[in-house]
């Protein structure tokens, strides 16, 4: 629950952060960005809402919180997360996985099973895609080592990627931010970034879901033959 809160309240928790750090703000945030993309056993962390919230901030403190400077460090974060990441992937491999923090394990099979699945559908692709869906984001460079992918073309699809992520989403809460229809309902904001994000994984679910219950119901109309 407080996970929960700090997602949905996360422009208010940043505020705080700049009032009580001033200039390690910057810091924090890219340690937030650099952990979620480089750690894989912290893929809850919420990078889609931080970069949004982010940006918000610095259209409304400009002094304080600089968005050139901003974008420059949270986009060498994101790179040298993944980077990290696939690191840990290809030199340590799944072993990594059953790592338990606090007695709890972060990273479910169902978790690598789907980035899998990506992998399958979109090939390197993914490392650009995969950003823009949470825990999949965390968990593609992981895959991606151990995999053993060569490294000059994850390198590339990791800056390509990370450059869209931030940018994007940094930029349009810089610009966006400044709406009093978004200052006021910030939390329902942030519920339609994790939505939008969640697609490409709910998509394929519900087709597989759509499509089981139409072989169900067609197999129930088939006539049988009578011995």
């Amino acid at each position: 629950m407080e996970l929960f809160d700090f997602i949905m309240h996360i422009d208010v928790h940043l505020e705080e952060f700049l009032a009580a750090y001033g200039l390690w703000v910057y810091a924090i945030l890219f340690a937030i960005i650099f952990v979620e993309t480089g750690v894989v056993v912290m893929p809850f962390l919420p990078g889609d809402s931080l970069l949004f919230a982010t940006g918000m901030l610095a259209a409304k403190f400009p002094e304080s919180l600089n968005v050139w400077i901003v974008l420059v460090l949270l986009l060498i974060a994101a790179i040298a997360g993944d980077a990290l990441n696939y690191s840990i992937g290809r030199y340590f491999g799944m072993r990594v996985t059953r790592i338990k923090i606090f007695g709890k394990s972060f990273i479910k099979p169902e978790h690598i099973e789907k980035t899998h699945t990506f992998y399958e559908k979109y090939g390197p692709t993914t490392i650009i895609i995969a950003r823009f869906v949470p825990i999949v984001r965390t968990l593609a460079p992981f895959v991606g080592g151990v995999g053993k992918m060569k490294y000059s073309t994850f390198l590339t699809y990791n800056v390509i990627g990370a450059f869209l992520w931030v940018v994007s989403l940094t930029l349009a809460g810089y610009y966006l931010g400044r709406m009093e229809i978004v200052k006021d309902n910030f939390g329902k904001v942030v519920l339609i970034i994790i939505g939008l994000s969640l697609l490409p994984i709910i998509l394929p679910v519900l087709k597989h879901w759509i499509n089981k219950r139409k072989q169900k119901k067609a197999d129930e109309e088939k006539p049988t033959i009578e011995q």
